[in-house]
């Protein structure tokens, strides 16, 4: 998947060799593009927006996937059902969906944020004195739960297979930024790790939470855990500006060490891509460009927000 100003694509190859496209315009209300410009609120804005719209795009994926795997009229039937049951839903239901999948996303994020707390207190609440230490070692607790967490999902074939095709979204990418054209063996060369990613993002999250939660004291667990939540959102809008801010200074020496924690991780959450999947990725690349330049040409330049190609908070 690949987000330009005014369009996201996601190209998926089909088992007769074809490439099909998911097509979404960027339709953000005025809102939300007027508090993607204002720092801080924009890094929590882009996060759960990315969230909301990237799920519609795997489940693009998943659908293509079933469609091949399932017999013509049998799916045939599940697509009406499917037909039948979206006519009759109401608008109600419909945000109230969306809703649901924001919260979920919130829950999962409360649940990595506090789950290390506990673990840290039951292992070492009487170990030492000093919050300050004991949010080091909560820190290092949750670098190790992230750690072992992808290791484990991208055992599996189904997540190693998405992995590899996120390092294919980074090499085509790196070739783009690169001024190379966009071919299989070009876009080969270059690194599956790109700074401009979410796995950097997670890193971020982990090592600023520790720096800003040991600015504020706390006494008892239970402070503790309404700390970590109230700040939570400030380690988010936090940690996007720094992405950001590590990302534009790449380029200059001793400066680019910056943004290494993100990519050390990103080996764990992207695969070498073989030349297939770099193809699928290319094929998406070039769609995408290819409508927004044709929105453009219709006299819509202002019609999505300006910005990267590639969204800091998807990776």
């Amino acid at each position: 998947m690949f987000g330009g100003k005014h369009v996201n694509v996601t190209a998926v190859r089909r088992k007769n060799q074809e490439i099909t496209f998911l097509e979404v315009p960027r339709s953000d209300k005025s809102w939300v593009l007027k508090l993607r410009r204002i720092p801080l609120l924009r890094g929590i804005v882009s996060l759960i927006d990315s969230s909301a719209k990237g799920s519609k795009h795997l489940n693009y994926s998943a659908e293509s996937y079933a469609e091949d795997e399932t017999e013509p009229e049998e799916f045939a039937k599940q697509q009406e059902k499917a037909k039948q049951k979206e006519e009759g839903w109401s608008l109600g239901m419909i945000f109230g969906v969306a809703v649901m999948g924001i919260l979920s996303f919130l829950f999962g994020k409360v649940i990595f944020t506090l789950v290390p707390v506990f673990v840290e207190d039951f292992l070492f609440g009487d170990a030492f004195d000093g919050y300050v230490l004991h949010n080091l070692v909560e820190g290092g607790i949750k670098l190790i739960l992230l750690l072992i967490y992808l290791w484990a999902i991208s055992q599996t074939p189904v997540i190693k297979r998405l992995f590899q095709y996120h390092g294919a979204e980074h090499k085509v990418i790196s070739a783009f930024e690169a001024g190379e054209e966009l071919t299989v063996a070009n876009v080969q060369k270059y690194s599956r790790l790109h700074y401009r990613c979410g796995s950097s993002f997670m890193m971020l999250t982990i090592i600023l939470g520790v720096i800003i939660y040991s600015l504020v004291p706390w006494d008892n667990m239970v402070e503790r855990v309404v700390q970590r939540l109230v700040l939570l959102p400030v380690v988010i809008a936090v940690s996007f500006e720094v992405l950001k801010g590590t990302n534009a200074v790449r380029d200059v020496s001793g400066l680019k060490y910056l943004g290494y924690p993100g990519l050390w991780l990103q080996l764990l959450t992207t695969k070498e891509p073989k030349d297939e999947m770099v193809e699928v990725s290319i094929a998406s690349f070039n769609r995408m460009r290819e409508l927004d330049a044709a929105i453009e040409a219709r006299g819509y330049a202002d019609a999505g927000p300006a910005g990267g190609i590639l969204d800091p908070a998807k990776g």
